[in-house]
């Protein structure tokens, strides 16, 4: 028996709320995070999850700090309001723009007792157990590699440990688009993982710091050296929220277990619809929300 129900088991928003439920709620500023939505409900199929996307105004990773903590805050209080306890900023850019600011400044008056996680922390905890050499590369947008917010928290915890970083400008429009089986993909991505191996040579393990990039897989493997360790973060997320939910009861309890996912987005429900079953390879179900 398949205990996951997607949004056209749950009906509308209100169906889905009125039955009492306290979601964990997953936002992302575009598709990415759908990535890590699929590997969390892998690993916890039995929760409830409201997955929102504000894919009208992506991509945040052009956008300035103070742009980017706005809009993510503001959907973090949507959640809180659609009964969500527990929040994962399932994007890298707005969890290394916006998330240290929303857990020290905002939470305390919003609501102590709720929680907003982000996908950094978990990935940067896992990374030195992938590499051999302790030289790491990290493909990721322009935005997340300008906040310099890798390299910062993995020295904090593996002080050994080397980051190069490479921006891949053009890899989220391409995967968007429907473009990344194309040959015209394969081009930008031996470009940028040509120009990651030249700045560094003893790079053994690359870290993926863009959601959308594990669609971009096989092809990523394809052009590294044979044996290179390529860290994508759905996994080990999931498994961060398992071991958050086990060693935070308190919270665990509050989340509720019915199996059921809604899917939110700021843009139109077509094109979300559409562009959703890039990532998760299913027809889903959607309703528009505004943020404000």
């Amino acid at each position: 028996m398949n205990i996951l129900r997607d949004s056209n088991e749950d009906g509308n928003l209100n169906a889905f709320l009125g039955r009492g439920g306290a979601p964990i709620g997953i936002f992302d500023s575009g598709y990415g995070g759908l990535t890590i939505l699929e590997k969390i409900r892998e690993r916890l199929p039995e929760y409830d999850y409201i997955y929102l996307g504000d894919n009208a105004r992506t991509p945040y990773g052009t956008r300035s700090f103070e742009v980017v903590y706005k809009y993510t805050l503001q959907a973090v209080i949507k959640l809180f309001e659609l009964g969500c306890q527990l929040v994962v900023l399932a994007c890298n850019t707005a969890s290394a723009k916006a998330l240290r600011t929303i857990q020290q400044r905002d939470l305390p008056t919003i609501d102590p007792n709720r929680r907003v996680l982000g996908v950094i922390r978990p990935t940067v905890e896992a990374v030195a157990k992938f590499s051999y050499s302790q030289h790491i590369g990290l493909l990721a947008t322009p935005g997340t590699v300008q906040s310099n917010s890798y390299p910062l928290e993995i020295k904090k915890l593996h002080q050994q440990l080397i980051v190069t970083s490479e921006a891949c400008p053009l890899w989220v429009p391409l995967i968007e688009n429907n473009e990344h089986n194309s040959e015209g993909a394969d081009y930008f991505i031996k470009k940028n993982i040509e120009n990651l191996l030249r700045a560094d040579p003893l790079i053994d393990a690359v870290m993926l710091g863009c959601t959308h990039y594990p669609l971009l897989m096989n092809k990523i493997k394809h052009f590294l050296p044979a044996g290179t360790q390529v860290i994508a973060q759905g996994e080990i997320v999931a498994e961060s929220l398992s071991d958050y939910l086990r060693r935070h009861p308190e919270m665990d309890q509050r989340c509720s277990k019915m199996g059921g996912i809604h899917y939110l987005t700021t843009e139109s429900v077509e094109k979300f619809t559409s562009s959703a079953s890039i990532f998760l390879h299913a027809e889903i179900q959607a309703e528009h929300i505004e943020l404000e």
